[in-house]
């Protein structure tokens, strides 16, 4: 009978040492969430801080930035790790209460039971060594629960990863570019029913007021994102269903703001294809007309460039972004306003520099001025497409926007197109 009776006194404390470990550490568990978002926040406005540390001093907001971070590391420290360690240590004192109680109960009953002879002093002393090394296992076996709900709390980011739709593999090879979609950002409705056709070797340039959705189609075509309705394809091959990194081996980009790593300038153009040589390198350069100034420099193509290529001024960085681009040989090019933040004399030599880059390949541009357009006055655009967002009917629309005005102007010399960006 005392033996049945310990047995469910066991019983017992497991069930509830168990019980309690699973509760609180399910309660826990959105603490430990907490405290990862705010690490991450505050971590993010660092390396942000860092990143833009020009920004923050032109204005003087050294101490700005700083009390920001204060307040980021506050919210991780006091409003989520604080919570998380607290809860913690509820639940290691809770497991603790729940075992020592047990034994404290087991105790004062081996001890009645010692005094009422019924038990003898060395059942006691092996009631102490049977309960210790029952009790040891149960709070390791929390602990490691404990622990591995915590590790997956922290890996939910990665998790989220294998929920990614698998990527197809499909060779491309003829660049007729066909575009039907709607894009919803934050709910937000940026593109709808835009669509446009890209003949193989066709120049097409997407011009409208800022905000229009001009860049988001380029984004689209390198599928950063993926639109909510409609399809892009690419020789009749919807690129939804083609592996990213075959889809972007064929395409080239020259952004407006470019980029560059603190590296050698020759590393820097070579970042396009890494394993192209010395003299690819310089011949991409050399069409890219930036071969003679790197010869000027105090290192050839050994220069380093500093931090994002502090070291270059606006134009020789644009032109290593053209011959990164010259390099990689792509089928399709896309300009993002490439030339907006340079001054007249240099945006004309780089439309030269582009006009090189995009001769005979299938280019999208991005443009703010029809300058930019006509990348080669001899080849003119074969299509432009009016990005609007005023106006009722197409014709009304085309009639208040000012950049239609601009282009209707010229119809002898370019064909109009127009698409909405949504209410």
């Amino acid at each position: 009978m005392n033996k049945i009776a310990k047995v469910t006194k066991n019983g017992i404390i497991f069930l509830m040492d168990w019980t309690c470990t699973v509760l609180i550490t399910e309660w826990r568990t959105k603490y430990r969430r907490d405290m990862n978002t705010e690490d991450n926040n505050a971590k993010s406005r660092a390396v942000d801080s860092l990143l833009n540390f020009e920004t923050v001093k032109y204005y003087n907001a050294e101490d700005y930035e700083v009390r920001c971070f204060d307040e980021a590391i506050v919210r991780y420290q006091v409003g989520s790790e604080w919570k998380s360690s607290a809860s913690l240590a509820l639940l290691n004192q809770t497991q603790n209460i729940i075992i020592g109680s047990g034994l404290l109960a087991g105790s004062l009953l081996c001890a009645h039971l010692v005094s009422e002879g019924r038990f003898q002093v060395g059942d006691y002393v092996l009631f102490g060594t049977y309960i210790i090394q029952l009790y040891t296992p149960l709070n390791w076996f929390g602990t490691y629960y404990r622990l591995i709900q915590s590790a997956f709390v922290d890996m939910e980011n990665m998790l989220t990863l294998l929920t990614e739709q698998k990527e197809v593999n499909f060779i491309l090879f003829i660049v007729t570019v066909v575009v039907h979609l709607c894009l919803f950002v934050s709910s937000a409705e940026v593109l709808r029913d835009v669509t446009f056709m890209v003949e193989a070797g066709q120049t097409v340039a997407l011009v409208g007021p800022s905000g229009s959705g001009k860049s988001s189609i380029l984004r689209l075509l390198f599928r950063f994102y993926d639109p909510q309705s409609g399809f892009i394809r690419i020789d009749g091959q919807d690129i939804s269903q083609v592996r990213q990194s075959s889809l972007r081996s064929y395409i080239g980009v020259v952004p407006q703001d470019t980029v560059l790593f603190n590296d050698t300038i020759g590393n820097n153009i070579r970042y396009s294809r890494v394993m192209a040589t010395d003299e690819e390198v310089e011949r991409a350069a050399t069409a890219a007309d930036i071969h003679d100034r790197i010869l000027e420099l105090p290192q050839g193509y050994e220069t380093v460039v500093g931090e994002r290529g502090l070291k270059l001024s606006g134009g020789e960085k644009q032109r290593v972004a053209i011959a990164r681009t010259i390099l990689k040989d792509p089928r399709i090019i896309l300009l993002d306003e490439a030339t907006s933040s340079l001054d007249t004399q240099t945006e004309r030599n780089i439309q030269t520099s582009l006009a090189k880059v995009c001769t005979n390949r299938t280019t999208i541009v991005v443009a703010h001025s029809h300058e930019m357009v006509v990348l080669n006055k001899n080849q003119r655009a074969a299509l432009v497409i009016c990005a609007i967002i005023c106006g009722e009917s197409k014709k009304k629309k085309r009639q208040q926007c000012v950049w239609c005005r601009h282009w209707l102007s010229r119809r002898g010399q370019y064909r109009l197109s127009s698409y909405s960006k949504g209410n």
